[in-house]
């Protein structure tokens, strides 16, 4: 971890988690941490401890859907589908940051570029603090997971198999 000054899109992250009034703390790994393991490997911590954030495409919508699931659980597409009343499917590169703002692999679970429907892996609770993509693939934030319900403005549910 190093102390330099935060990326942009890190700052516009922790800029957000200050206005939503919650003490967490981006801060700037020194490997870059793009899958769910690399992260816990790189924290020491078991996978199921991050919260993984994908962005989904809509289908006939095309609006962008957010599923924060724990990193050693699958999203069960077809649930989510059902639980948003249309079809999704895996959103490109370009959707992804375009709806979000950031790249795949640095995806934060909010300040994104526009709002989207979001759903929140209930199996996350498993844990006191949890760890999340904090806008570029070397910059993550801890976070509880009931804080992390609040601050991305999410519904909680079961989103794996």
């Amino acid at each position: 971890m190093t102390a330099n000054p935060l990326p942009a899109s890190a700052q516009r992250v922790q800029d957000a988690l200050t206005a939503a009034g919650t003490d967490a703390r981006v801060i700037e790994l020194s490997v870059a941490a793009r899958t769910s393991q690399q992260a816990a490997d790189a924290l020491g911590i078991e996978a199921g401890q991050i919260a993984k954030s994908l962005i989904f495409r809509a289908v006939p919508s095309g609006r962008a859907v957010l599923v924060i699931a724990a990193g050693d659980r699958r999203v069960d597409e077809a649930r989510i589908s059902a639980l948003l009343g249309e079809s999704i499917e895996r959103a490109t590169p370009d959707f992804v940051r375009e709806h979000s703002s950031f790249a795949i692999g640095g995806v934060a679970p909010l300040a994104h570029a526009r709002p989207m429907t979001t759903f929140i892996d209930a199996s996350l609770r498993r844990f006191g603090v949890v760890w999340t993509a904090g806008g570029t693939p070397h910059c993550v934030f801890p976070i509880a997971p009931a804080e992390l319900l609040r601050v991305s403005g999410g519904t909680e549910t079961v989103t794996d198999r």
